[in-house]
């Protein structure tokens, strides 16, 4: 199986690496010839170090390699994601499967990853790839188990089949809305978790923003076309726990700096990578209007990152909420 995985990162090299592992004939692409040179040069990804590169995983930074790829994995930034699918839209088979791993939500369009992809590429079939699943981990052999989705349930056995080995653990489902939607939204609430964190609370502030940050993921979701049981699976509350909690989270780290003061612009500069909660958490705010529901978790988030909302009084304003009953909010 040719594979062809666009994008560099910690997570395309992780996922090269996997699927070399697989069997599968494997070529990662850099938007820079540098990155590459600096790839072979050290031996390993300056963002994924200590994992070594093999010499059978090929390095390219020219897409005419889509041509013949059976499986294209694009695995940019979810802002790069558009102009990624444009560039491969008059190289691919229409037969080839493509796998988007970018988790975010366009904003203007709030088109999922997916839909952004399909509206380049409109003779492909377009599936994700999402779960609780660090690339720091997965490229160490780390055990781990993620979801692809898509409506051809067919589609997703075949990634299934391709991704899937005794480390790598693979379900399927043909909800990719709701995988999408909790993909991009829980980096809302891990930029969240970093806030309390940072602020100096404890472990029930964390748990009781995960809860009912999860609550907000789901009631938006479903409204959007998402299965609410989606949102207690891996990628909605699995992906949840792991970016909320672990060190490995650009969206947790960059809070963390938020909550211990930092300005929100330099907080992502320290963070030296794409925090892809600040993105999500615009676009959330968007939706919150144009679907006519509530995410206050989100709503404050997006107050604090683009309008300079002190941070502690905005925290204390969602503290003192009307008083409501759980089991009427109950999405599950």
């Amino acid at each position: 199986m040719k594979v062809l995985v666009v994008g560099s990162g910690a997570w395309g090299t992780a996922l090269s690496l996997l699927l070399l592992e697989n069997g599968n004939d494997v070529t990662l692409w850099s938007y820079t010839e540098r990155e590459n040179a600096a790839m072979r040069t050290a031996g390993e990804n300056p963002c994924l170090k200590g994992v070594r590169i093999p010499s059978a995983l090929r390095l390219t930074g020219a897409l005419d390699c889509a041509r013949d790829a059976d499986v294209i994995v694009i695995a940019t930034p979810s802002f790069a994601v558009r102009e990624t699918a444009g560039k491969l839209a008059p190289l691919l088979s229409p037969e080839a499967l493509v796998v988007s791993v970018a988790k975010g939500i366009e904003n203007g369009s709030f088109f999922r990853m997916s839909e952004v992809i399909c509206s380049e590429l409109r003779e492909n079939t377009v599936a994700a790839l999402s779960g609780p699943s660090h690339a720091e981990e997965v490229g160490r052999g780390i055990p781990t188990a993620v979801v692809t989705a898509c409506a051809d349930i067919t589609a997703a056995e075949r990634i299934q089949d391709i991704f899937m080995n005794a480390r790598f653990r693979v379900y399927t489902s043909d909800d990719i809305v709701g995988v999408e939607l909790g993909a991009a939204l829980k980096n809302v609430i891990a930029l969240c978790a970093g806030f309390v964190d940072g602020m100096g609370f404890g472990d029930n502030t964390k748990a009781m923003l995960m809860t009912r940050g999860l609550t907000e993921i789901a009631r938006v979701g479903v409204r959007m076309g998402g299965r609410k049981e989606t949102f207690a699976g891996l990628a909605g509350m699995g992906d949840l726990i792991v970016t909320c909690t672990s060190n490995y989270s650009r969206n947790r780290r960059a809070g963390l700096l938020i909550g211990g003061g930092m300005a929100p612009q330099a907080a992502m500069e320290r963070v030296g990578a794409v925090v892809e909660g600040y993105y999500a958490a615009a676009a959330g705010f968007a939706m919150a209007k144009q679907y006519g529901v509530e995410l206050p978790i989100t709503e404050a988030t997006y107050h604090v990152l683009y309008d300079g909302a002190p941070l502690r009084e905005t925290f204390d304003a969602l503290m003192r909420r009307e008083k409501r009953h759980e089991s009427e909010e109950s999405w599950f």
